[in-house]
């Protein structure tokens, strides 16, 4: 054989090689890919669901946490709560991310049971935050063993009070226990008024009525400039009147509601958290007043997360620096 006839010979090789290496590849992509298929198969996070589960410590076998109310009537735990199945979004870290993972590509009708360890849970357990302080320190009615007591702004309970010294432990009541989850998805939400309903029932721990609508308002938009007007520095940017389609969430504002600490304390990113979520545009706050419907916050109440609210007549006063009395005051004087 020629050395010609070999150089050919070894070059088909090589081809035949590489195509089969190609194809190889070719399959093992396509093998990856069924298989991230199969893997996106059932829920998914950011879908909504509804939840029914049991927590317990693995090893006391207690009662952490609960939506079945037989449970709780047998535990003899909630009598002044309700227990009912919990809307949660998968992904938002509404429940631990043990479960929530052990529940990602489960189908409707699905139960499961998935051990979340404790430092993933409520923390080991930490023997410096078991502290002596002075008995003085604590409220009177609070000084016995087993007391729930703030300190500092720290939240603990006394183990022991002996003379003057108490020994009160800072850990969380749950830290250092595994706990055992039993969960099964009941449905998915797919009405957007009970996303909404369901998402200020986590946050707030509130039912409120919401109802969705869509809005055409003006909105003043800045004009874009000619070429020939770039190089021009001293002109100011114009701006023009435009009308725009908004999707809002209207929340029917309550006594209850305006007092909610955690709504006064983080209306905002709440707001976020539900313009995101929801996927809406804006949040208007409503409150009924002498029979009509009226905005929050005067014609604002807004939120997009960028806030809103609003309060009674005095609170009202109060932001505008006017005294009620003094106004009280002129009235009578002009009756007279």
């Amino acid at each position: 054989m020629s050395n010609e006839s070999e150089a050919d010979e070894a070059e088909q090789d090589a081809a035949d090689e590489t195509a089969a290496d190609a194809d190889e590849a070719a399959d093992a992509e396509t093998e990856e890919q069924t298989e991230s298929e199969a893997e996106a198969e059932g829920l998914q996070h950011g879908d909504f669901i509804e939840l029914d589960y049991t927590a317990r410590t693995v090893e006391g076998g207690d009662l952490v946490d609960t939506t079945d109310p037989d449970v709780a009537e047998e535990e003899g735990v909630g009598e002044d709560q309700e227990f009912g199945p919990r809307t949660i979004v998968l992904g938002e870290g509404h429940v631990f991310d043990a479960v929530e993972e052990d529940i990602v590509g489960s189908e409707v009708g699905d139960t499961g049971t998935v051990t979340v360890p404790a430092e993933e849970a409520f923390g080991e357990f930490d023997e410096d935050e078991v502290r002596t302080i002075s008995a003085d320190r604590i409220p009177e009615d609070d000084r016995y063993p087993g007391a729930h007591v703030d300190i500092d702004g720290e939240h603990g309970h006394v183990n022991t009070i002996i003379g003057g010294r108490a020994r009160v432990d800072f850990n969380h009541p749950l830290a250092g226990e595994d706990i055992e989850y039993e969960w099964e998805v009941l449905s998915e939400v797919e009405d957007r008024e009970e996303r909404a309903s369901a998402l200020l029932d986590v946050f707030l721990d509130m039912e409120l009525d919401v109802w969705f609508e869509t809005d055409t308002v003006e909105e003043e938009q800045l004009v874009e400039s000619d070429d020939e007007d770039e190089d021009d520095e001293e002109s100011e940017p114009e701006y023009e009147t435009v009308e725009v389609e908004k999707e809002t969430l209207y929340i029917e504002a309550t006594p209850q509601l305006t007092m909610n600490q955690q709504w006064m304390m983080g209306k905002q990113q709440i707001a976020q958290q539900l313009t995101d979520l929801l996927d809406i545009d804006r949040i208007i706050v409503q409150e009924e007043l002498g029979g009509g419907m009226g905005m929050m916050g005067g014609m604002g109440g807004m939120m997009g997360g960028m806030g809103g609210g609003g309060g009674d007549l005095e609170e009202a006063l109060e932001d505008e620096d006017i005294d009620a009395e003094e106004i009280v005051d002129e009235l009578e004087g002009a009756e007279e």
